[in-house]
């Protein structure tokens, strides 16, 4: 008995001691994610990582090793690269070679190794770090970012990384900026007795340590720079095959806590018809050659490549289909197989997975289910920031609107602008547009393109190669302000005229469909006017299918409305 009590003493002592959420607390420099990149991390061409961490649930901790290789683009003196520094370094050998404590330091979170001799641009440089330490704790993860220490059920750990926000360094070192992403990364990841490890890309292999713990390894080529994921857990695995319509067999798989076989199944069931709707709609799956992979998480979910994130909880909606797990899946298109440049240009990861679902529901269902989706987002569209600066923004920078971001109108906004762009050019011209912006080609077949970095310029030279019109004027009032044009009608006698009013004057030529007594008719606004015979008594509906974004006063007081509840509901 008293064995028994001294160990729950020590059981309670230790946890006491150990970090919560938010700790530890993290400099300014690791919370940054993105931004303007350091002249020293554009000098590197990031070739491969192998990474080499084992997780400890009993302590919170990570124990790591990080084999990196660059080749460099111009001579290098020093190598930058980002790691948070409550994770070290312990050490750092360059080539095999053992560095002295003084030729490196960490004391922001951005590491300085010093070379112990010059690297010739096109040559290339191998550094060996040893790091380990209590990694950052999300307060409110996926929104807050770092590691979710659980536990199952049955009291077992449940265990997963994320790292969207602040960035890659969280978790190894690396280089936190969208364009940082490494050509190959291979994971070799120990996890106790009992538990499993599924991660990105390809399972190369498990190993039983004489313990009883287990090594799993895992190699993802050109992973997205905060895709890397840690999950953790007892999981149950539900896998199978997939024929694609491109001829290839692509790999399924579900990892989910045990005792929710039947839940997990009809989740796994979706794999298949949502995978036949993407590549259908956009192109072939850019990992077939991997898997597709799901892990069930204690978080909400993220894009992690080839192993995204699930913590929906299984909920039904209305619709047919889990948003959560659709709309991450998406991202393996928009976000993994096309990045971002800059975090200015999110967007283009956001917006396109947003729009995704609408069109997933009008895939299945038709117009009715279309409509309805697109109505749920119309009203939580803000107008408050342009979408984009034009200029290099951190991740903090596009989602916060106290920072002039423009928060959740990448997601919802950047829907109803391709929503509106899809009914101006046309399906097929939207359909070679997006292809063209997400696999670089018209007629993306599997192995014959690459994963690529976007930008909204090169988006809208896409828009213009298609359609072989200059589209400036639409990207101009819905990327770069934030109002919305809003759609003036005047009568005159049997006269119906219309204007479009946009801040600033800008000229928006966009047509307008005028439902007249049940006939529609297409005003051309050249110019931004337009006019057509209404007769005097006729009932007329202006964009009567909801085709453009436009300004919407009925949208504006009914948010405003909400806001008022909420206060109130707050101060009582």
């Amino acid at each position: 008995m008293m064995r028994r009590l001294l160990a729950t003493a020590f059981l309670l002592l230790t946890a006491a001691s150990l970090p919560g959420k938010g700790e530890p607390q993290l400099t300014e420099q690791t919370r940054r994610s993105g931004g303007a990149i350091d002249p020293d991390q554009a000098r590197l061409r990031f070739d491969a990582a192998d990474l080499r961490v084992e997780v400890k649930p009993e302590t919170v901790s990570l124990e790591a090793t990080a084999t990196l290789r660059f080749t460099a683009r111009a001579p290098l003196d020093r190598l930058v690269i980002d790691l948070d520094r409550n994770l070290g370094p312990r050490t750092v050998a360059i080539d095999g070679v053992p560095l002295p404590a003084s030729a490196f330091a960490n004391p922001e979170g951005r590491l300085n190794i010093t070379l112990p001799h010059r690297i010739a641009a096109g040559g290339t440089v191998t550094a060996t770090i040893g790091y380990g330490g209590t990694p950052h704790i999300a307060v409110r993860a996926p929104w807050d970012d770092g590691m979710v220490w659980s536990k199952t059920p049955d009291g077992r750990p449940w265990i997963a990384s994320t790292t969207e926000g602040s960035g890659c360094d969280l978790l190894w070192p690396c280089l936190d900026f969208p364009t940082g992403e490494p050509e190959v990364v291979t994971l070799h990841i120990t996890v106790p007795k009992g538990l499993k490890a599924p991660s990105n890309g390809v399972l190369l292999g498990v190993d039983t340590l004489a313990d009883g713990r287990t090594t799993w390894h895992w190699r993802v080529k050109h992973p997205n720079t905060y895709a890397i994921a840690l999950n953790v857990a007892p999981y149950e695995v539900i896998s199978g095959s997939y024929k694609s319509r491109y001829g290839n067999s692509i790999p399924l798989y579900y990892w989910y806590l045990p005792g929710e076989e039947a839940k997990a199944k009809a989740l796994f069931a979706e794999f298949a018809p949502t995978l036949d709707f993407y590549e259908a709609n956009v192109g072939p799956y850019p990992w077939g050659d991997e898997k597709v992979g799901v892990v069930e998480t204690p978080h909400l979910g993220m894009e992690h490549q080839t192993i995204n994130a699930y913590g929906n909880g299984y909920r039904k909606a209305p619709e047919g289909f889990d948003w959560l797990f659709q709309h991450e899946f998406g991202h393996e298109w928009f976000g993994n197989q096309l990045t971002a440049a800059d975090w200015d240009d999110y967007w283009l990861h956001e917006g396109y997975a947003e729009y995704m679902q609408p069109l997933y529901g009008r895939w299945r269902e038709g117009e009715a289910r279309y409509a309805t989706m697109l109505d749920a987002q119309r009203n939580q569209i803000l107008d408050l920031r342009p979408i984009v600066s034009g200029q290099p923004r951190t991740q903090d920078d596009v989602y916060q609107l106290e920072r002039g971001g423009p928060g959740a109108d990448i997601y919802y906004k950047g829907a109803w602008m391709l929503h509106t762009l899809r009914n101006l050019i046309g399906d097929r011209a939207f359909r070679d547009v997006t292809r063209l912006t997400v696999y670089g080609r018209l007629e993306p077949r599997p192995g014959n393109f690459r994963p690529r970095y976007g930008t909204t310029a090169e988006y809208e030279r896409d828009v213009r190669r298609v359609t072989g019109k200059d589209f400036g004027w639409f990207f101009d009032v819905y990327l770069r302000q934030a109002a919305l044009p809003e759609l003036i009608e005047t009568r005159q006698g049997d006269r119906l005229n219309l204007r479009w009013q946009v801040p600033g004057g800008h000229p928006f030529p966009m047509p307008v469909e005028v439902q007249v007594d049940g006939r529609i008719v297409r005003v051309a606004m050249a110019g931004g006017t337009g006019s057509l015979v209404v007769p005097r008594h006729a009932h007329f509906v202006s964009d009567p299918f909801s085709r453009i974004l436009k300004r919407s006063r009925a949208v504006e007081d009914f948010q405003a409305w909400k806001d008022s509840e909420a206060r109130k509901a707050q101060a009582k």
